[in-house]
């Protein structure tokens, strides 16, 4: 009995010379869900972890409530950095006003107050090392990371610094956040994993 055909080889498209631009990520046919623009390079997302589901929504869901009126919270959005980068991160706290055309397909770096990472294994390198560069490169005033270190969330926060253009640490948290900037945040960050441990323990 002959074997069937063979099912053909996905096609990627061709990289242009210099590399894709940002403007390439709204007409690419078939880019597959929440594929950013790093260095005029596609970064297409490994599939999601149940720890970065979480941590998406309780950032969301609990910034959202305790933002200003003037700002609003956005998940997974793209921003505008320059012409060959444009990253999405996790969750976003942006000036209000630019979301009010609600076709937009990218948010501009400019507006964007505070930029949050939920690191996967994948991506680690991309989040401790070449985002945090090119946002404060965009001048974005606060970047936080989120890690998950032996199913705890760990949070490390940043401000950047005006004078040298780059950010400075002024802490990491375990257990529990509690900043008074961009805005005042207080928040238990074993809510994340709480109901995981919890069934662990039964």
């Amino acid at each position: 009995m002959s074997a069937g055909p063979e099912a053909p080889e996905p096609r990627w498209a061709v990289p242009p010379v210099g590399g894709w631009t940002a403007d390439d990520l709204d007409t690419l046919p078939n880019l597959p869900p929440h594929t950013e623009l790093i260095d005029a390079s596609l970064v297409f997302q490994c599939p999601q972890t149940v720890f970065h589901s979480r941590a998406i929504g309780f950032f969301s869901g609990w910034l959202q409530s305790l933002v200003p009126p003037d700002l609003e919270v956005v998940a997974r959005f793209t921003i505008d950095i320059d012409r060959c980068n444009r990253p999405e991160p996790d969750v976003i706290v942006v000036d209000g006003g630019v979301v009010q055309d609600l076709n937009r397909t990218r948010l501009p770096a400019e507006s964007v107050q505070l930029a949050i990472e939920v690191a996967s294994p994948e991506s680690l390198a991309r989040d401790r090392e070449t985002k945090p560069v090119k946002y404060a490169r965009a001048k974005i005033p606060h970047y936080w990371r989120v890690e998950n270190h032996d199913g705890r969330a760990v949070l490390y926060v940043f401000e950047l610094e005006p004078s040298t253009g780059a950010y400075t640490s002024p802490g990491i948290f375990h257990d529990r956040m509690k900043v008074s900037v961009p805005f005042p945040v207080d928040l238990d960050l074993t809510a994340i994993t709480a109901r995981r441990r919890a069934a662990d323990s039964q």
